[in-house]
């Protein structure tokens, strides 16, 4: 690698590390903390899953098609993720990192990219193609599982970017697709 790619490849991590630092310390806060496991959980599938029998409830045979493009475009993205984590193998940041506090149980052992985010960028582009005025909710609980993965010292904030970005192509492939 020259000189120059690795003198901004430590550069990057230097700040990637510092702003998941610095994102880490507002767990401190109990509130905060216990707001972002809360969310976090949500990140999980429940919410995402609840909202695909909810649309199915409510809108019926209507809602056949977005809740089977969400499903598709989801699995695909479980397994995108599945690969660039086994592929990367990057430790999250509390195993790396002395200050970063553990404040949720991760679902597994590498940090890169953020699942979660990948997931809920995912599932909230396709449903708000359908519905639009689920973006009023979606797009803010979207943000906030984002936030929360650094918060919580699951993941650094590049983890969350690069997810955010996979999700985003994988959402854009699919309207292409389906």
């Amino acid at each position: 690698m020259p000189n120059k790619l690795r003198l901004y490849m430590n550069h990057f991590h230097h700040v990637d590390s510092h702003l998941c630092i610095t994102f880490n310390r507002t767990s401190h806060n109990v509130l905060v903390r216990n707001f972002f496991k809360a969310i976090s959980r949500l990140g999980d599938g429940v919410f995402w899953y609840s909202l695909m029998a909810l649309l199915l409830c409510i809108d019926q045979a209507h809602a056949l098609l977005p809740v089977l493009h969400m499903a598709i475009a989801g699995l695909v993205g479980t397994l995108t993720y599945k690969w660039l984590k086994a592929k990367t193998l990057r430790p999250r940041p509390f195993n790396v990192y002395q200050q970063i506090s553990l404040r949720s149980v991760p679902l597994d052992q590498f940090s890169f990219p953020s699942g979660h985010t990948l997931h809920a960028v995912i599932f909230t582009l396709v449903a708000i193609h359908y519905y639009p005025m689920l973006s009023v909710g979606l797009i803010p609980l979207t943000i906030l599982i984002g936030l929360s993965r650094p918060i919580l010292g699951l993941h650094y904030p590049s983890d969350v970017l690069v997810g955010a970005l996979v999700g985003i192509f994988i959402s854009l492939t699919s309207f292409s697709i389906i």
